[in-house]
Formats: structure tokens, C-alpha cells, sequence
């Protein structure tokens, strides 16, 4: 079969490469983005909105292009580079501190030949690269294993944090999170790493439930952690003081932040502020109704009552103007790229690859879950875009990007037995 494939001709061998891909993977976020195209252009009745939706467009197509090259190209080559790709994500992340572009309360961008490139954004993919390298030897799911992944993932963490960039810092918490699980971390572990927040945030609320929960982490630090005495006094002493740490940490949020993390629960606190963004865009869902008002036909949508909807809150332009049906067949888009990479997951022929399908899964359905549960009212307004639809060049190609990685996974597979190599 070797000999076969090096004797047939260079267009076939070309187009070999690819028998082995997910069509279904690729074709989904790509019609995702030519439909999502349609819609920032139909945001506002101007020229902006239209030259917003054919940018989308043509880098949509350098995505799928990227996407394709890059699925040719064996994943294990990462490995050699991982930890040029780790340094080389965290310089940019420096650079930004020093020659970084402002928008918005937060220095996040560089201006490369008059283009704004968010580095934190590819950050996301340096991650999951430099954690799938580490978590795929056997000793990563032990304490110090585990602690080492920690301290790859909070260096980016810090300085996405300090932009300040709280979405993309919760984005990075959720990939390595995820990725810890399906490396077979023990997952009282895992409960242990959050429970600090959310101890912080039982403080606020009810007392009593505070010191049952910190009084539940150190039963579990007594189960799963070594030294149990010691463990167990850390843990709860931890979880004990996390209350005015919360306090701490409130602290160093700028004002918009702390609107956008609390006035989802009840955004008529402050209609023409903070809560405005949820208002309009629950408006503008409800108003959708089953099928939609039509395309260019949505009141919220035409009369720009809804900022940055061509960004964050795509998804209330597509609920008015496509209603349910229409945000539904997005929801059930989004369900089949989840289905198709915990799949890939599944049956790559070794941990780093498995490892790698699972944490671009963790990072897809993070931002959607938050970004759909925002403009719905059921989650904080974090800055998080929805993946393939929100207009924003670094999340485009960063998406397109972490689908050509997967991808190569599920070319150089096994091709004659699947076996799951991580769960």
C-alpha cells in the first residue's frame, strides 16, 4: 500500500492525505461562518455591517484553507515545538503589556501592518499543545504531575488576567480543567482547584453554606490528597479564608467587569448602563418568536439597539431575525462539532492526540455555553465570542487553527482499529 501511494501520481497523493479526514467537522463550522457572514452584515442597514460580513467571509475561507494545510501536516510534530510554541505565546502575551493596543478597558491587542492581532487568542491553542505534551506521560496524574500542568497554565493565565481579559482567562481555566479530566486526574482533585471560588461566592450569599462547603473540602482533601492531616487543614483553611479573599480579588476588577459579572442576575438594577446589553438582547430573541421577523427585518437588530452585536451578541441578531429555529440550528451545529471531536477524542491512536481533540472541545464549548447563556440572561456578559460566528479576526483563525490540529489527529489515526487511548 506504501508503494502504491508513493508511485501514484503527485495529484493523487495530494488529495490522499485527506481520505482520512472528518468532512462533517469541517463542513459544519465552515457553513457556521458563511452563514454567520450573512448575519453581521445584516446588523446594521449600512456599509460598515456589509464590509464587516465579507471580511468575515474571505478570512473564513483563509481559515478553512489554513485548516486544510495544516491537517496534513502529522500532530506529533508539536511535540518538538511545544516548548517554542509555550514561549513564543507568552512573549506575545508580554508584548502586549508594553506596546499593546486599548479598546474596550483592556489592552489585548498588537498592530501588526495596521491590523489589530490579539495574541490571547492564539494563546488558546499554545496551551493545549504545551498540556497535551505534559498529560500524556502516565506520571501527569499524579499530585506533582498534575501541580507542574498548573504552573504551564497559570503563566498565560496571569498575563491574560492583568490585560484585564477575565473571558479569555475563564477560557484558559476551562482547557486546562478539561484536559485534567480526561488525563484521569483524580477528580477530587479537580474539585479542590475550584472550590476557592466557590467558597469566595457562597460567602456573599449564606454563611452557614460556606462553612459546610469548606468543611466538605477537607473531608475531600482527607480522601484524595496524601499527608491527610496536613491536607485537610489546608483545604479548609483555604476554603475559611476565601471569603475576604473574594473580597480581595473584587477589588482589583475595573467597574464594567463587576456590572457585567452581576447585573445578569437581575439587569434592570441598571437599564441604561450595565444591564442595557441583556435587556436588548432578550428583547430581541423574544421578539424572534418560532421563525424569525426575516433577514434585514428585526427592529433591535436594524436600529443598532444592541451594542457590539456584530461581536459578542451575534447570536441575539440571529434569534430575531432566524428565531427559535433558526438559534436552534446553531445550538444543534455547535452539538455536532462537539460530538465529532470527543469522537476524534476517542479514537486517536495516542494520549497526545486524544488530549489535543479534548482540548479544543473544552475551549469550543466553554465560549458557547457562555456566550449563548449571556444574551440569553443566564450567564455574566464576559467578552467571550461565539466560535465561527462573532467577528473578530483572531478568533477566526485561531478556531480554524485548532479544528486543522484536530483534524491531522483524525487523518493519522489508526486505520484499521479504533482504540481509546485516554479514556
Amino acid at each position: 500500500m506504501a508503494d502504491s501511494f508513493r508511485t501514484s501520481p503527485k495529484w493523487k497523493r495530494w488529495f490522499q492525505t485527506w481520505q482520512q479526514i472528518d468532512w462533517l467537522l469541517l463542513l459544519t463550522p465552515t457553513v457556521l461562518s458563511i452563514f454567520a457572514s450573512v448575519v453581521i452584515a445584516s446588523t446594521q442597514l449600512n456599509l460598515e455591517a456589509t464590509v464587516y460580513g465579507w471580511n468575515h467571509f474571505m478570512l473564513a475561507m483563509v481559515g478553512v484553507v489554513l485548516a486544510l494545510w495544516i491537517s496534513r501536516i502529522r500532530y506529533e510534530v508539536l511535540l518538538q515545538w511545544r516548548w517554542a510554541i509555550y514561549g513564543l505565546i507568552n512573549l506575545s502575551l508580554i508584548a502586549v503589556i508594553f506596546i499593546g493596543t486599548t479598546g474596550m478597558g483592556a489592552q489585548r491587542w498588537i498592530t501588526i501592518f495596521g491590523f489589530n492581532v490579539q495574541p490571547s487568542e492564539f494563546a488558546k491553542v499554545g496551551l493545549i499543545i504545551m498540556l497535551a505534551s505534559q498529560l500524556q506521560e502516565k506520571h501527569s496524574t499524579t499530585l506533582l504531575g498534575v501541580l507542574r500542568a498548573l504552573a504551564i497554565a497559570a503563566v498565560p493565565w496571569s498575563l491574560v488576567f492583568v490585560q484585564p481579559d477575565l473571558g479569555t482567562s475563564l477560557v484558559f481555566g476551562a482547557i486546562t480543567l478539561g484536559m485534567l479530566y480526561w488525563a484521569n486526574v483524580n477528580p477530587g482533585w479537580l474539585v479542590l482547584m475550584i472550590s476557592p471560588l466557590v467558597a469566595a461566592i457562597i460567602f456573599h450569599f449564606s454563611i452557614p453554606i460556606w462553612l459546610v462547603w469548606s468543611v466538605g473540602m477537607g473531608i475531600i482533601a482527607w480522601l484524595t490528597l496524601p499527608w491527610r492531616l496536613f491536607s485537610t487543614v489546608t483545604a479548609t483553611a483555604i476554603n475559611l479564608i476565601s471569603g475576604k479573599l473574594g473580597e480581595v480579588f473584587w477589588g482589583l476588577l475595573k467597574d464594567y467587569q463587576k456590572d457585567r459579572l452581576i447585573l445578569f442576575l437581575d439587569p434592570d438594577k441598571d437599564p441604561l448602563g450595565g444591564g442595557y446589553h441583556l435587556i436588548q438582547s432578550r428583547i430581541a430573541i423574544g421578539a424572534g418568536g418560532l421563525w424569525g421577523r426575516g433577514l434585514h427585518q428585526g427592529t433591535q437588530t436594524q436600529l443598532n439597539f444592541i451594542p457590539e452585536q456584530h461581536t459578542d451578541f451575534i447570536f441575539s441578531a440571529i434569534g430575531e431575525e432566524w428565531g427559535f429555529v433558526g438559534a436552534m440550528a446553531v445550538v444543534a451545529a455547535y452539538w455536532l462539532i462537539c460530538l465529532r471531536l470527543v469522537l476524534i477524542a476517542q479514537n486517536a491512536k495516542d494520549n497526545f492526540g486524544s488530549l489535543l481533540a479534548i482540548g479544543v472541545f473544552s475551549m469550543l464549548i466553554f465560549q458557547v455555553v457562555i456566550n449563548i447563556g449571556m444574551t440569553i440572561g443566564l450567564a455574566p456578559v464576559t467578552g467571550i465570542p461565539l466560535p465561527w460566528m462573532s467577528y473578530g479576526r483572531s478568533a477566526l483563525i485561531t478556531n480554524f487553527m485548532a479544528l486543522g490540529i484536530v483534524e491531522s489527529v483524525a487523518s493519522h489515526r489508526h486505520r484499521l482499529k479504533f482504540t481509546s487511548s485516554v479514556k
